[in-house]
């Protein structure tokens, strides 16, 4: 009998050893986890931030192009290429027209005031006249 009860001791321990390395290796991928997780967040924002810069630029190009549309009508291209961005761009927008140009100048959106001051993305168009 006491051959029988070593074999159940020892599976029973070696069951009970698996199980803790079991847990050792959650928490090891916890730690990692939670080590990455600062990384992870700031390659999330650099990606952010290098989307809302294209899309900016994309928004400064169609609002000097609009004014300068605007220019060619006859109409205010300030008023054209402030129509043509969404509202929460043109707080950081300004819109020069002089003579047959249209120069605008757009901050894009960012979580970081220091970043949004920082950058500023331009965008011509101007009227070709013939005649």
């Amino acid at each position: 009998m006491s051959g029988r009860g070593q074999a159940q001791d020892s599976s029973v321990s070696a069951s009970g050893r698996a199980l803790e390395r079991a847990a050792a290796q959650r928490g090891q991928a916890s730690v990692e986890i939670m080590a990455a997780l600062p990384a992870l967040l700031g390659l999330a924002l650099v990606v952010f931030q290098l989307l809302a810069v294209g899309y900016s630029a994309v928004l400064a190009g169609n609002a000097a192009e609009a004014g300068a549309l605007a220019l060619a009508a006859g109409a205010d291209a300030r008023e054209a290429a402030r129509s043509a961005v969404p509202g929460w761009s043109r707080a950081g927008m300004t819109v020069t027209a002089a003579g047959d140009d249209v120069e605008v100048s757009l901050r894009p959106p960012s979580p970081l005031a220091l970043v949004r001051r920082m950058l500023t993305l331009h965008a011509h168009a101007a009227v070709g006249r013939t005649g």
